[in-house]
């Protein structure tokens, strides 16, 4: 069984930078694709990014893009999303997903991660 636990989150200001980490167990976590989501009070979860198996193929939302940067460390079983510049609009729990198929590209985000969500890790950003 897929256990997944977020950290890193925090307070910031406006323009800060935060360095979230996504640690994995219970299955190879080299083979599969993850991805970040978010969800803010009262909105619904929304995709931020995802990374293939071997670190390849990043993918952003557009909100996101040029600001946030996925990698992974599959030697430490962790995915991390890199935040600089973050803005206002940014404040959210911040959760973290793995594919259930193995070796795939994160190409249909909609449908490919499980529909189970760990606790997550809040951002909160101060104008």
């Amino acid at each position: 069984q897929v256990q997944l636990v977020e950290s890193g989150g925090g307070l910031v200001q406006a323009g800060g930078s935060l360095r979230l980490s996504c640690a994995a167990s219970g299955r190879t976590f080299s083979r599969y694709a993850m991805g970040w989501f978010r969800q803010a009070p009262g909105k619904e979860r929304e995709f931020v990014a995802a990374i293939n198996w071997n670190g390849g193929w990043p993918y952003y939302a557009d909100s996101v893009k040029g600001r946030f940067t996925i990698s992974r460390d599959n030697a430490k079983n962790t995915m991390y999303l890199q935040m600089n510049n973050l803005q206002p609009e940014d404040p959210a729990v911040y959760y973290c997903n793995q594919d259930q198929q193995p070796l795939r590209p994160p190409v249909t985000i909609a449908t490919m991660f499980f529909d189970s969500w760990g606790q997550g890790t809040q951002v909160t950003v101060s104008s």
